[in-house]
């Protein structure tokens, strides 16, 4: 199995906190948010792990290594390096994992999961993982309650398929943790100019309208660790903010 964790942005709105100091790389509960979700994968096999990295990248390289420590491999996709900045969601994702699924015996599919969420008991799982692969889906996405700052959520559930948020239906967020197929990256994503920004919602918006955009609920504890304030009530709390 492998996965890919996005860590690459700036960090704006966590300021003055990621001024110094990459977002993935701040404490939570006393180790390094991004630690959280090398951990989670390495528990259930996954091997390889591709980093996007960009703000402060060196930071991030000289922490993580080469994996070692957790079992697992980790590969660097260095948006700072190579394009100055970072490349956004699909702009990063195509980048960091085009070469890795283009290659004869890649997996047929990945986690994909964003640096600064704290998901500490979402169940990663080969289960989920063969789940997905029996379906036609190109993505299955894990949604969450809508946090105080995202009431209007990102997409409804209906028969295991998202959909468009609309009146008189229940919407919800996505949790930025996903499996994604190969597929994905080689087909939806064929007219994304390797190396430029672009953001993922609009090419999960494609594979909705196609009926290829899986989705269900998660309720366990989940935070998007986006604001200082966010930040601190993990620490004084000791369990998510959001949920």
């Amino acid at each position: 199995m492998n996965a890919m964790i996005l860590a690459a942005g700036r960090g704006e709105r966590m300021r003055p906190l990621t001024d110094h100091t990459p977002k993935p790389l701040l404490m939570v509960q006393g180790k390094p948010l991004i630690e959280w979700h090398l951990e989670a994968l390495a528990k259930i096999g996954v091997q390889q792990i591709c980093i996007n990295t960009a703000w402060l990248e060196g930071q991030i390289l000289s922490a993580l290594g080469d994996g070692s420590r957790w079992g697992v491999q980790i590969a660097y996709s260095q948006e700072g390096r190579d394009h100055g900045g970072a490349l956004e969601t699909a702009g990063g994702l195509k980048k960091a994992m085009l070469p890795v699924v283009s290659r004869s015996d890649s997996p047929q599919a990945f986690w994909y999961l964003a640096g600064d969420i704290f998901i500490p008991d979402f169940p990663f799982s080969t289960q989920a993982l063969a789940r997905f692969l029996s379906t036609d889906e190109l993505i299955h996405l894990w949604l969450v309650p809508n946090p105080a700052h995202h009431p209007q959520g990102d997409f409804s559930i209906e028969r295991g398929l998202a959909t468009p948020p609309g009146p008189n239906k229940a919407s919800f967020t996505w949790s930025s943790v996903a499996l994604f197929h190969r597929r994905f990256i080689t087909e939806t994503l064929a007219d994304l100019e390797y190396g430029t920004k672009a953001p993922i919602k609009p090419y999960l918006d494609r594979a909705m309208e196609l009926g290829r955009l899986g989705a269900e609920l998660y309720t366990g504890p989940w935070t998007d660790v986006g604001t200082p304030e966010r930040w601190a009530a993990l620490q004084q709390h000791g369990h998510p903010f959001e949920n």
